[in-house]
């Protein structure tokens, strides 16, 4: 058969397990940063360098705090009830047995003479003894006690209190010691998939290690500086323009009103001067721009007919920060965002409000006929998030083992398309109903060969998946590769693929093939992210810096690159699909393309290509029966686009 005729060499595909972070996102970036949608630049070697450091450190962050909110909401869930201690004791012991990272568990309690009983096994440590001393005492007072992050000899621990309620469990709590592994793992991944250090470096694969330009340690800014305890941000204002200025207008502007930093997020601007206040950045714009509004950068804004602000409260591992992000366009249409209960989605899902997930779920939630083949490490197929979301896959790496991950990079980008939704756990993925196919085509290093990779597309084409994921990639392009790629595509499978995290305009494959929908990252302010690849291969953008998403272990994990980026895409394909499954998948990448929100230079570019993915204009034109298909370069001419617009 032409798809498996001989490979001649076999080229190393290493993961991409693309990552930057924004732990939380709107503590990591800066305003008026070059590389902004206006001006775009490629970092510096050295300012790379430190981005990528600091999106190390960031990442490691944002996973230790979803690890002590997941903890402390099964905490809190177990307290919440009035259970007779038998009950009581099983389900701490359920809890033990399910997240192996709660090492031990204390449970005090008011029950008889033995108020004091120990589950698991507790740290010869004195360290911990003292921390459980504290918790003790600040959850006798019914205060939560948290210890931070801490380290000894066995690695990342934190010690956790939690009160029970007044009303039933008053007098009980429970006291964790947990083991945060999982920090120590993101480290190693990070390093290697932002390329900190060279990789693949295992020396098994002849492939040349992409490595980083500099090893210059700089000092981390620790981010974006707050508004104080107001309703809305002293010195700044938000700004939406009739027409977006140019470069020079806005060269003119922040002359003008002594900019300190200038913020766009979606089609609006925030600006902050040095020296205007508010009152007198809303004159100047009115004045000498006339908008279509400009009010200040509020906290907690209400949504109306012409745009829409989401307040993003998230609580980061240093304390509370509080920010706001728009949604990704103006509101389209009268649908109400659907928001689902999952325990870490209000807090730290802030990418799937930005591509209007939520209202897009009025339009489809997915379909489990619409299956989503993950090409990946594999996947926790018991993770409790991902329960009931995959079917049958394959392990190619070893055929008689199954799909399962043990790398963690397949687990959270499986996560990110499916996590289930709206069972008050954990975090919820964009589909609500259609399923992962595991095909493990890389091993415990996190890499593998084209050869195993080709299969694994072929595997799932005959298996019938309709959208394939690729958060994998190499600057070699291989003719077997690229021959199961012709043959998917030729089997009206939509092929979806990461562009990689160099920073680099160098093509990778497979997402540089024409039969694949390549993509970039974004950050929380709607910005390329400094390590996304680029390119004229480029389709859309999506979220990719600190995704939190499903991680082995039962865990949940904060994750950033284009391989977090990717996975939003083959989602929303597979919404389409669920949608309209009279769709052909070159009809799909069109709705894309066309309905993407435009980022950047004007039109298409090499850093967003069509721009980031709207997902509600997405699934209203695939729901519309005469949406106009294969109008991709039309759509941006510019009376189209300023159509599109301000419709």
């Amino acid at each position: 058969m032409r798809h498996r005729r001989s490979i001649g060499w076999i080229a190393a595909i290493a993961v991409m397990a693309f990552l930057i972070t924004a732990v939380p996102f709107f503590a990591t970036q800066y305003f008026g940063r070059a590389g902004s949608p206006l001006q775009e630049a490629a970092p510096a070697p050295h300012e790379e360098h430190r981005l990528k450091t600091a999106a190390l450190r960031q990442d490691m962050d944002a996973t230790a705090a979803l690890c002590y909110r997941e903890c402390s909401a099964k905490f809190g869930k177990i307290l919440s009830r009035t259970a007779p201690s038998a009950e009581r004791k099983e389900h701490i012991q359920a809890l033990l047995d399910e997240h192996h990272h709660m090492e031990f568990i204390r449970w005090i309690h008011q029950d008889g003479s033995n108020n004091r009983q120990d589950f698991g096994k507790l740290r010869d440590s004195t360290a911990v003894q003292r921390q459980l001393e504290q918790a003790e005492s600040a959850t006798a007072k019914g205060q939560i006690y948290h210890s931070g992050t801490l380290k000894d000899d066995q690695g990342y621990y934190m010690v956790l209190g939690i009160p029970g309620n007044k009303d039933n469990t008053a007098g009980e709590s429970l006291i964790g010691v947990v083991r945060q592994h999982i920090v120590n793992e993101v480290e190693r991944h990070q390093r290697r998939n932002l390329r900190l250090v060279p990789y693949p470096s295992e020396g098994r694969y002849r492939t040349k290690s992409v490595a980083p330009g500099t090893t210059e340690e700089n000092p981390v800014n620790s981010g974006e500086e707050n508004g104080d305890a107001s309703h809305y941000y002293e010195k700044e204002a938000v700004v939406k323009f009739a027409v977006n200025p140019d470069e020079m207008q806005l060269a003119r502007i922040r002359q003008e009103i002594d900019a300190k930093e200038v913020r766009r997020l979606g089609y609006t601007f925030v600006f902050r001067s040095h020296s205007l206040s508010t009152e007198q950045l809303i004159h100047y714009f009115n004045e000498k721009w006339q908008p279509e509004y400009v009010e200040p950068h509020y906290l907690y804004v209400t949504n109306n007919k012409m745009f829409s602000l989401n307040k993003m409260k998230q609580k980061s591992w240093f304390g509370e920060w509080t920010s706001n992000n728009t949604s990704s366009n103006e509101q389209t249409s009268d649908l109400k965002p659907i928001i689902p209960n999952d325990a870490l989605y209000s807090d730290y899902q802030w990418n799937l409000s930005s591509i209007e997930t939520e209202r897009g779920w009025n339009v489809s939630k997915g379909s489990g006929d619409v299956i989503v083949a993950v090409l990946d490490t594999g996947v926790q197929l018991d993770h409790p998030d991902l329960q009931g979301k995959t079917v049958e896959g394959i392990n190619i790496v070893n055929k008689t083992a199954p799909p399962d991950d043990d790398v963690g990079h397949g687990t959270h980008v499986a996560g990110i398309i499916s996590a289930t939704v709206n069972n008050g756990e954990g975090v919820a993925g964009l589909s609500w109903f259609n399923n992962i196919m595991p095909v493990k085509v890389l091993d415990d290093s996190g890499a593998g060969t084209t050869y195993s990779v080709a299969e694994g597309i072929i595997w799932a084409t005959d298996n019938g998946a309709k959208v394939i994921n690729l958060s994998l990639g190499n600057y070699a392009s291989a003719q077997f590769l690229h021959d199961a790629i012709r043959y998917a595509y030729d089997n009206d499978v939509v092929i979806v693929a990461a562009s990689g995290n160099d920073n680099t305009e160098r093509p990778g494959y497979p997402a540089a093939y024409p039969e694949v929908f390549a993509v970039a990252a974004t950050d929380a302010n709607g910005r390329r992210a400094s390590f996304s690849n680029y390119g004229d291969y480029i389709d859309v953008a999506a979220p990719g810096a600190s995704i939190a998403s499903t991680y082995p272990g039962g865990q949940y994990a904060a994750l950033s690159g284009t391989s977090m980026a990717s996975p939003h895409v083959s989602a929303l394909a597979a919404l389409l699909r669920s949608a309209n499954p009279a769709l052909t998948n070159t009809e799909v990448m069109d709705i894309m393309r066309s309905t993407a929100m435009d980022l950047g230079t004007r039109g298409k570019d090499i850093y967003y290509g069509y721009g980031q993915i709207d997902v509600v204009r997405a699934l209203e034109a695939a729901a519309e029966p005469s949406a106009p298909l294969h109008q991709t370069q039309a759509s941006w001419q510019p009376l189209a686009w300023l159509k599109r617009l301000f419709r």
